[in-house]
């Protein structure tokens, strides 16, 4: 797997992110047993930053917590028999490894977000990964049967990660 994180600006956690991220990302991809090793790249910004990406991107004139994009495209979330033994566009031709998406995250709102919600900076940030690499499969959220599917395997992966809302 390559992971890369790139700050576009300041980073007050007070834990250790960078080796939390990898690990949440990672988890991710044994708990779907994604077939192939993977390159997700995340940038963690601040309000600014991601609002204009919002803008940009999405046409929606405001900041977010977290925004994904996707690289592959799915005939069903989470089924990754399209791909095809690192052959065609999907895969990084230097690495062989296929070519998840991006990942970005407002430091701001996972503050904001873990404040409002009762629990930790670290609880909130995994939350926001987790989430993020399950719209990377495929997953999406738009109806009541996608919203629930994604729920249940957002709290089956941080609970096998032993991350819950009581972390303080």
């Amino acid at each position: 797997m390559s992971f890369y994180l790139e700050e576009n600006c300041s980073v007050p956690f007070d834990f250790e992110y960078r080796t939390l991220a990898g690990n949440v990302v990672e988890f991710c991809l044994e708990h779907e047993k994604f077939p192939y090793a993977a390159e997700v790249n995340l940038t963690l910004t601040d309000d600014a930053g991601i609002h204009e990406l919002n803008r940009e991107y999405r046409q929606t004139d405001r900041a977010t917590d977290v925004l994904s994009f996707p690289l592959l495209s799915y005939g069903s979330a989470g089924d990754f028999s399209f791909l095809n033994d690192g052959c065609g566009d999907d895969f990084n031709p230097d690495t062989g490894e296929v070519m998840l998406g991006d990942i970005i995250i407002s430091v701001e709102h996972v503050l904001l977000q873990a404040e409002s919600y009762g629990h930790s900076p670290r609880r909130e940030f995994a939350f926001l990964i987790v989430h993020s690499m399950l719209h990377l499969f495929g997953y999406d959220h738009m109806t009541d049967d996608e919203a629930a599917v994604m729920e249940e395997k957002q709290r089956q992966i941080l609970g096998a990660m032993n991350i819950s809302r009581e972390d303080g």
